[in-house]
Formats: C-alpha cells, sequence, structure tokens
C-alpha cells in the first residue's frame, strides 16, 4: 500500500526559504515519477516540479530558478527545496507518486506553506 507523508510546512516572511519533505512507502522510485503540486485558495491544484523515474525533472515556469525537486533513493524521500519564495506560493503543497505505466496514482495529506510578513 503506498503512503506519502508530507512535512515541513510552516510560515516564513517573504525572501525566506522552507524544505519540504515527502516520505513514500510501499513504492519504488524507479517505476514513479514523483511530482510535488500545490493548491491556493480558490484556484486550481498546478504542478510545482516533477522528478521522473529516470532522474529527470521539470518545473513550472513560476519557480523556476527558485525551487529545486530532488529524491534520495535510501531513504525512500522527495524534497522540494524552496528558496526566495513570494507571498503568491502560498498555497498547500501536496506530494504526488505516479507509476510510469499509469496503473496507479497516490496523493499525499498536504502541508500548508504561508508566506507573509
Amino acid at each position: 500500500q503506498v503512503q506519502l507523508v508530507e512535512s515541513g510546512g510552516g510560515l516564513v516572511q517573504p525572501g525566506g526559504s522552507l524544505r519540504l519533505s515527502c516520505a513514500a512507502s510501499g513504492i519504488i522510485f524507479s517505476i514513479y515519477d514523483m511530482g510535488w503540486y500545490r493548491q491556493a485558495p480558490g484556484k486550481q491544484r498546478e504542478l510545482v516540479a516533477k522528478i521522473s523515474s529516470g532522474g529527470s525533472t521539470n518545473y513550472a515556469d513560476s519557480v523556476k530558478g527558485r525551487f529545486t525537486i530532488s529524491r534520495d533513493i535510501a531513504k525512500k524521500t522527495v524534497y522540494l527545496q524552496m528558496n526566495s519564495l513570494k507571498p503568491d506560493d502560498t498555497a498547500v503543497y501536496y506530494c504526488n507518486a505516479a507509476r510510469i505505466d499509469g496503473r496507479d496514482e497516490n496523493w499525499g495529506q498536504g502541508t500548508q506553506v504561508t508566506v507573509s510578513s
């Protein structure tokens, strides 16, 4: 059974940094693409960053150069390092695990990130 548990959210001032973690169980990174999504109040959930089963990464234009996605295969954990945070980054951030053959997709419970002075 796949389980994704996010942590690391919180309140931070504009220009600050946070690192989100997603501890994954029940998956094999070599057959899952991992991603971070976010949903702000009144808006649709959107992709923030993704790391493929092969290790390639892609980012939303709004976070390029500020956010970095990475993974530790041994720890079965995916990270999102967020720098130069802006109020527009305020949202609930969700971890996603999508099997590359499309047979399975899972979401974490989300972690709140609030950027405010």
